[in-house]
């Protein structure tokens, strides 16, 4: 099958999972054409069957705004016809599916029926989609879909409530290649160039207040009073400034390594100990799964998605959001060898077990023969 993907190629979620499902795709036998404004920061310069087209944006005076959805769309429409693409899938409801729909319908005056899938991934939803200067393109964008998928179960229901949706939205959850973020394939060097032989918390995202990351540092200062063990943040954003100085005001700051972005984050959580992740609102939460799967308990609010990822309990601990005390003592807990070792084993376990890259990418699969099979 030939697969058009977009998604915003920065930092993100969204980002992340598009162009691992389009790698993941690839290696199946399809065949890939990403098409976005950038490349996808996850996605290596060469693999085969996978190809970059990249969406260039006119200029012209009348526009003090570049329209790129329309840019965007006109790609999609050429991209299908030069390459006889059957199927376009689209991760982020606006502008990504919105273009889309102008592609199928600029296609279906030229006699072509091609499919649209659209991918929700929280705040397409839970922000951009609910304000009011956004809402009914959102809305129209999923209505016109053919196949709708959430990452969550809290996703889909947050979905049809916000939009009223009588259209299915299926549940297909962002998954983990286990191959990849094993913690047996990466040695302990890098564990010792972080910590020294102390304890590690981590804690990675694109720094937005949503993230909380001033929360990670006060949590980290209350753990560091117990016992002695380091910080690494991975990322950068609005927030990082706000986190260096609450790191100084604790006096934590000589503990505390701020990496800024990396792409490839697999033997980076490998010598972890620990994820904190207290966010306040999450769809799924990638980066936890992903510590989860490199067997990393993950210590995090209990909000959105994240109850569907993490187990209470089990493979980590779910507390109220900004229980910043809460939240240290189960991460200290976790920091006691025995009580790791067992959440460390059930974390990978459980990861696997759910959201394996095949067992996923194969529910894609289905749907995109199910939507070919009936465009509307």
């Amino acid at each position: 099958m030939k697969i058009g993907l977009t998604c915003y190629p920065t930092y993100g979620g969204s980002g992340a999972v598009a162009t691992e499902l389009g790698i993941a795709l690839a290696a199946r036998g399809h065949e890939v054409h990403f098409i976005s404004y950038e490349h996808p920061f996850r996605l290596p310069h060469f693999l085969p069957r996978v190809y970059f087209h990249e969406v260039s944006i006119g200029t012209y005076p009348l526009f003090e705004y570049p329209p790129y959805d329309l840019a965007l769309a006109v790609r999609m429409h050429d991209v299908v016809l030069a390459h006889e693409l059957d199927l376009l899938h689209v991760h982020y409801a606006i502008p990504h599916a919105t273009s889309a729909w102008i592609a199928k319908e600029m296609l279906r005056e030229q006699g072509r029926r091609l499919p649209v899938v659209t991918t929700l991934h929280g705040t397409d939803i839970t922000i951009v989609g609910q304000d009011q200067s956004y809402r009914a393109i959102t809305h129209f964008s999923i209505e016109k879909s053919d196949r709708i998928t959430a990452v969550s179960e809290w996703l889909r229901a947050e979905t049809i409530s916000t939009f009223a949706c009588e259209c299915p939205v299926e549940v297909i959850p962002n998954f983990v290649d286990p191959a990849v973020f094993d913690r047996s394939r990466h040695g302990t060097a890098l564990r010792q160039e972080l910590g020294g032989g102390l304890p590690v918390l981590m804690h990675i995202s694109n720094f937005r207040p949503v993230k909380r990351v001033c929360d990670v540092v006060r949590i980290f200062a209350r753990v560091r009073a117990l016992r002695p063990c380091v910080l690494v943040m991975v990322g950068d954003g609005p927030d990082r400034h706000a986190a260096e100085e609450e790191a100084r005001r604790l006096g934590v700051f000589a503990d505390v390594r701020f990496l800024g972005k990396i792409d490839s984050v697999a033997p980076l959580l490998a010598a972890a100990d620990v994820y904190v992740f207290p966010s306040e609102s999450e769809s799924f939460g990638l980066s936890a799964l992903e510590a989860l799967a490199s067997g990393v308990p993950v210590v995090a609010a209990k909000v959105g998605g994240v109850p569907e990822v993490v187990r209470d309990g089990v493979t980590g601990a779910l507390l109220p959001l900004g229980d910043i005390d809460g939240m240290a003592a189960a991460t200290a807990r976790f920091l006691e060898p025995t009580v790791w070792a067992s959440a460390s084993a059930a974390a990978s376990a459980d990861a696997r077990a759910r959201f394996a890259t095949a067992d996923v990418v194969a529910r894609y699969e289905a749907l995109y023969a199910d939507a070919r099979a009936h465009v509307r």
